[in-house]
């Protein structure tokens, strides 16, 4: 975890952002369900998230976006401002597994940066998408 601030002069286009990994356990997964109140059965409930067509239980998308979030401002630090994050779920992230977040910076302009970010799993891309940041 950063607990410097970068400053908007220090990023530059092209900057990678250090990886984050991200053990998926099933605790994780019900825990943050229960914790941004998802009760859908299919985020805590293997038998019921198989009869529905998953192979198991799967992370819900409110989770991912904390987790896109908590990598942004793990690089960034602490007063750094997220002004937008848009986000696609493409494979799901299943327990005993890993999702590796990575990221690098597109865009630098008037005080905003963009970086491009990707969550992957064994299944492929997790979570792909942009976040928009200030920095002091």
């Amino acid at each position: 975890m950063n607990t410097t601030t970068l400053r908007y002069d220090d990023v530059q286009e092209g900057d990678e952002l250090p990886p984050l990994d991200v053990h998926l356990s099933r605790t994780l997964i019900v825990a943050t369900a229960i914790a941004s109140r998802d009760y859908q059965d299919v985020h805590h409930d293997p038998e019921l998230a198989r009869q529905r067509g998953s192979k198991d239980i799967f992370m819900n998308i409110l989770s991912t976006n904390g987790f896109v979030g908590r990598f942004i401002t793990d690089w960034a630090g602490p007063d750094a401002t997220l002004r937008k994050v848009s986000i696609r779920l493409g494979a799901p992230n299943y327990p005993d597994d890993t999702m590796r977040m990575t990221g690098k910076v597109t865009r630098k302009q008037d005080g905003v940066v963009e970086v491009a970010v990707r969550g992957a799993n064994s299944a492929g891309d997790h979570v792909t998408g942009t976040v928009e940041l200030t920095l002091p």
